[in-house]
């Protein structure tokens, strides 16, 4: 079956490696990744849900789910850090990834249908859009934060198709996302998919992709 759709991912993706933004937030704060990490997991382990999952599906605020990281922070370092500043930090160190928003536009003009599947914070919305010429490029804009669910969830992605309308089948559609169990998702319904690495590799198999599926 053809390619007629691509669905894309957001950060890491047609922007600058994420791991950048939480290096930057390392630098601001003193909080160890790994510290990072074992605070979160303390809180997902006690509260039976990961916050960062719940903070992204859009059931706990940004407010509060800083609130409940500085606490579990607290234990962890001895001290309670202000992580307040986090969203001011993280989206400072991060920029658009131009080869690939222009593959984007390249193949919206190509005639593709294009749709963009992103895991994000509800009150980050204005930030992340005002990024990239989002509307102009895409058609459709699939927010975790708005819709209770995220990748690598299926109803996620199944809901993304069914929103696109017009008789697309997984099948048609082409998915590109920087994380491997996403992509591993996405593939495991039907559609043919693409892991980003860097942009040399990832135009080049999505040109590869489209090539074989027209």
């Amino acid at each position: 079956m053809s390619v007629t759709t691509i669905i894309s991912d957001f950060g890491g993706v047609l922007t600058t490696p994420l791991m950048h933004s939480f290096a930057a937030f390392q630098d601001h704060s003193g909080v160890p990744p790994e510290a990072l990490a074992r605070a979160m997991q303390r809180a997902a382990d006690r509260d039976g849900a990961h916050p960062l999952f719940e903070l992204e599906c859009g059931r706990i605020t940004e407010a509060d789910f800083l609130a409940g990281l500085e606490a579990d922070l607290a234990d962890e370092l001895g001290h309670r850090p202000e992580l307040h500043r986090f969203r001011e930090i993280y989206f400072d160190a991060l920029d658009p990834n131009e080869p690939m928003v222009d593959l984007m536009r390249e193949l919206r003009d190509a005639g593709y249908r294009m749709a963009l599947l992103t895991n994000n914070v509800r009150e980050w919305e204005p930030l992340w859009r005002s990024m990239l010429p989002v509307d102009e490029i895409f058609e459709l804009v699939v927010d975790s934060g708005f819709e209770g669910m995220r990748k690598p969830q299926p109803e996620i992605y199944e809901l993304t198709v069914e929103r696109l309308g017009d008789g697309v089948a997984a099948a048609q559609c082409l998915f590109v996302d920087d994380v491997e169990v996403n992509v591993a998702a996405a593939r495991a319904l039907g559609m043919r998919a693409v892991h980003f690495r860097d942009n040399d590799q990832a135009i080049a198999e999505i040109r590869a992709e489209l090539a074989g599926g027209r």
